[in-house]
């Protein structure tokens, strides 16, 4: 592979990035023969995107990544799409979507499912006997992608992303006795209406805690509704009740998941002690990127662990992050801070008996990010985007802050997550300005 890096300017310290060139999706996220392994979209040749790969990273804390050989490359397809991984027999499997562009005098996309698998984690075949899935013959257009797959020690199952024929977003089931030969079971839950769900339901996880069915979806086509809905395309989740094998929840109940404008394509893991591990690209299409003037686009959120408290999904950084090497630099009860930095890679937190009004703004270089609670509602803004809007009344202003070189995640303990990629040359500021005063802890992590 040709090295095309020309800058490291904005490269991060501690989230999972391609060695070079363009990464989208997580794929293929699973504990296996000690490792946690993350497969992404990838293309290695050019920072933008182009023939799907799959890149290929593995960790055995969460926090150390080491890059892999490529995994899959686009051979018999123009594309190998998003999908998944499954342990089976000692082998790990991965399923994933067969992108082809049928070229004529008009193009037209078949999107099929093919399996490959590995003895060692690290070198897959892919099996002789794709494509596993064929393109559907039923109420579903071409766009038929991203197999989520799991067993239940009987029989396997995959939920695959597609669109009804009138242009609707669904979620499809398919089941397999052996891995090998799959029969469409029925359609697990379906947009009601593309402007409020989507016209497409992409990356599409299907996972139960605490006896509650879930549902995560990457839509895109909803349109936006005052304060939500204002990015691009939206990844959120529904939770219902399993019924017949249909999925049955709430009208209007579909939330997001991150109110930051950079968070696309969740999927998630079993970790090995029951907690269920999220990660998803960490940028929104049609974005800038200006990191691909480097020779890269591209990276991952922080590992996040899920927690369902009064029928609503709360995220929080996995506790591995104590792994990363730890100097405090500041801990102090105040109400206003301003302080320069020379690291970027920061922890910031803050602790409060009660919520209070507050303003927070963060500056790489010359790029801003401000945060404030004003009256009940979360505003995040930052350099060349519209505001992100959270109303809801918050019972305490903790919030924990993880900078890296070109990132920002925002964490509140009771309140929402915000995913931002924020680029700039020099300096970290912090200003920070409280009603209340309240303890603030700002540590600098290093791998």
């Amino acid at each position: 592979m040709e090295k095309i890096l020309k800058n490291l300017r904005y490269r991060l310290k501690y989230h999972i990035m391609g060695k070079q060139g363009w990464i989208n999706d997580p794929n293929g996220m699973i504990y296996f023969k000690g490792y946690y392994h993350v497969f992404f979209q990838h293309y290695p040749h050019d920072s933008k995107w182009g023939p799907m790969h799959w890149g290929h990273v593995r960790s055995k804390d969460l926090i150390h990544w080491e890059n892999l050989p490529i995994a899959l490359f686009p051979e018999a397809e123009d594309g190998c799409f998003s999908g998944s991984a499954i342990e089976h027999d000692g082998k790990l499997f991965l399923l994933y979507t067969a992108h082809h562009e049928l070229k004529g005098e008009v193009v037209s996309v078949v999107q099929e499912q093919n399996l490959a698998y590995s003895e060692d984690g690290i070198n897959f075949v892919k099996y002789e006997g794709n494509p596993v899935i064929k393109a559907p013959m039923l109420n579903n257009t071409a766009d038929f992608r991203d197999p989520k797959i799991w067993s239940d020690g009987h029989k396997f199952y995959c939920v695959i992303g597609g669109q009804t024929l009138d242009k609707r977003g669904q979620v499809l089931v398919y089941e397999s006795d052996d891995i090998y030969h799959w029969n469409f079971k029925q359609t697990l839950a379906q947009a009601s209406e593309a402007s409020k769900e989507g016209y497409m339901w992409e990356c599409p996880d299907y996972f139960e805690i605490n006896g509650q069915k879930i549902l995560i979806i990457s839509p895109q086509g909803i349109k936006e509704q005052d304060e939500r809905f204002n990015n691009l395309f939206q990844c959120g989740y529904f939770i219902g009740r399993e019924e017949n094998g249909k999925l049955t929840y709430q009208p209007d109940s579909f939330q997001e998941l991150d109110y930051g404008h950079d968070f696309y394509a969740a999927q998630t893991l079993l970790a090995p002690d029951g907690r269920r591990i999220l990660i998803a690209w960490m940028a929104m299409w049609e974005q800038d990127m200006p990191e691909q003037v480097d020779g890269w686009a591209g990276c991952m959120t922080f590992p996040r662990e899920l927690i369902i408290k009064d029928d609503q999904i709360f995220m929080r950084p996995v506790r591995e992050l104590a792994l990363l090497e730890q100097e405090v630099i500041l801990e102090e009860i105040l109400s206003n801070y301003q302080m320069t930095y020379a690291n970027r890679s920061l922890e910031i937190e803050t602790f409060a008996s009660e919520a209070s009004d507050f303003d927070l703004t963060l500056s790489y270089g010359e790029s801003d990010l401000n945060l404030s609670y004003q009256n009940g509602k979360l505003f995040l803004t930052k350099t060349g985007y519209p505001p992100r809007v959270f109303t809801r009344t918050l019972k305490t202003t903790n919030f924990k802050i993880l900078c890296d070189t070109s990132s920002v995640e925002i964490f509140f303990e009771e309140g929402p997550v915000f995913s931002e990629r924020l680029y700039g040359v020099g300096e970290t500021k912090l200003k920070f300005n409280s009603v209340k005063p309240l303890k603030m802890k700002v540590t600098s992590l290093e791998l």
